[in-house]
């Protein structure tokens, strides 16, 4: 077994890896995460302890590069931070696992185990409505192969109407997914959200797939 340490503080990534080779495991050490991303390109790791807090990125955008890049391993960050919005942020960004600092050390050995046991994770499906693709893994949308920026929350808005094409989805169940239901502002804030949506992807195309039904919501065709 194969395991990839990030971790910037050089005392605390030698104890790292020094425990986990006593644990029997082969094991690497980055204190960047552009040295992560380069070692995850050239070995296969069947886990990889990440650090939230890095010198040149944060752990969260290192965790959505490997993604993109198609590194699947499984992937535990690690990170002073514990409040529940840096975990969620965590994990939304395709992280496995999460363990805040201070740790015991067993307990960190516990889930590197289960990280391994697990194994890869297969990469998320492309999702295709027409000719409009949303990758969630790389968050990246195309229409007709022409690249589309979002923001976070238009893509979050899109990325559930792509899961449930062809369905009426009510504002209420898009302030849930999008928002997680503590949403407490403008009771228009998903029409505002859906006009951007279709300033983006559908009128520079001369596409008119976000359908608003009235009095129920809206619906993704393929248009």
């Amino acid at each position: 077994m194969r395991v990839l340490v990030v971790e910037d503080a050089a005392r605390l990534r030698e104890i790292l890896l020094r425990r986990l080779r006593e644990d029997g495991y082969a094991v690497d050490g980055a204190g960047s995460g552009g040295e992560a991303i380069a070692l995850s390109g050239a070995s296969g790791y069947d886990a990889i302890v990440l650090d939230l807090r890095l010198p040149d990125a944060d752990g969260i955008d290192v965790c959505r590069r490997l993604r993109a890049g198609g590194c699947w391993s499984p992937l535990l960050m690690l990170t002073a931070r514990d409040g529940l919005g840096d975990r969620v942020a965590g994990l939304d960004a395709g992280a496995d696992d999460y363990l805040a600092k201070p740790f015991e050390f067993p307990e960190l050995l516990a889930r590197v185990r289960a990280l391994t046991r697990r194994g890869g994770a297969q990469r998320p499906a492309v999702l295709s409505v027409g000719d409009l693709r949303v990758d969630p893994a790389a968050r990246t949308v195309q229409r007709a192969g022409a690249q589309i920026e979002l923001t976070a929350k238009e893509f979050a808005v899109l990325e559930y109407l792509m899961r449930n094409h062809d369905a009426v989805v009510t504002r209420e169940r898009l302030i849930d997914a999008a928002w997680d239901g503590s949403f407490h502002g403008p009771a228009n804030i998903v029409d505002v959200y859906v006009g951007r949506l279709r300033d983006k992807i559908d009128r520079p195309f001369g596409r008119r797939s976000l359908v608003t039904v009235r009095g129920a919501g809206y619906r993704l065709e393929a248009g």
